[in-house]
């Protein structure tokens, strides 16, 4: 049986515009990605990152869809590992119709070590914008109330009483399309600061 099209549908299906316009923005944003892999390949070389085995420094990887909840997405795994139950990624996302995100995601070895050094460096990541995870897996990426907690100086045992409860880390910080960084192509540095501002977790 067929299925019919509204006139709004079939508008937007002859509206090649729309999709050269679409294409333009994916190459941008990819290019954007690019840029954000050169510039966390400078700050991951500065520090001694506390890694599990196995980890190759130099692993990437570059993904684009169309299905993240119906909304097309791009994102940059640097530094990349996802090996038996141990994960030590930092994603760079842009999901279409949301924001971008920045996430440090963590599981596996180590991970014990690392939500002790949130609660006793809790003070050196407060304040920047990030949030903690609370969804009940590691590939959520909506942000507010049930979705993330603000990690602020004054919600030190809130944050401490949720990591005492979880199996994994997932640490984010997002970036509205609305805000002037995206239009002036700052998205690398807002990568780069948000990497900078999660090291206290990962670094000895």
């Amino acid at each position: 049986m067929s299925v019919p099209f509204t006139a709004e549908e079939a508008a937007l299906l002859a509206d090649q515009q729309f999709f050269r316009a679409k294409a333009k923005i994916m190459d941008k944003v990819r290019h954007d990605l690019m840029a954000t892999h050169v510039a966390l390949k400078g700050e991951a070389a500065s520090v001694s990152l506390v890694t599990p085995p196995d980890f190759n420094p130099a692993n990437c990887h570059f993904v684009r869809g169309e299905h993240l909840e119906l909304f097309p997405y791009q994102y940059l795994d640097f530094p990349k590992h996802f090996h038996d139950s141990n994960v030590f990624a930092f994603r760079t996302l842009f999901w279409w119709g949301h924001h971008v995100v920045c996430a440090l995601m963590l599981e596996g070895e180590g991970i014990k070590q690392h939500k002790a050094r949130i609660v006793d460096r809790f003070h050196q990541l407060a304040g920047q914008g990030l949030e903690l995870s609370l969804a009940p897996t590691l590939w959520e990426w909506k942000r507010g109330e049930g979705y993330t907690l603000p990690i602020t100086h004054d919600r030190k045992a809130q944050i401490a009483a949720v990591l005492a409860e979880r199996s994994f880390l997932k640490i984010v910080r997002f970036l509205p399309f609305t805000d002037p960084r995206i239009q002036a192509g700052q998205a690398p540095e807002f990568s780069r600061e948000t990497f900078r501002a999660v090291l206290p977790i990962v670094t000895r």
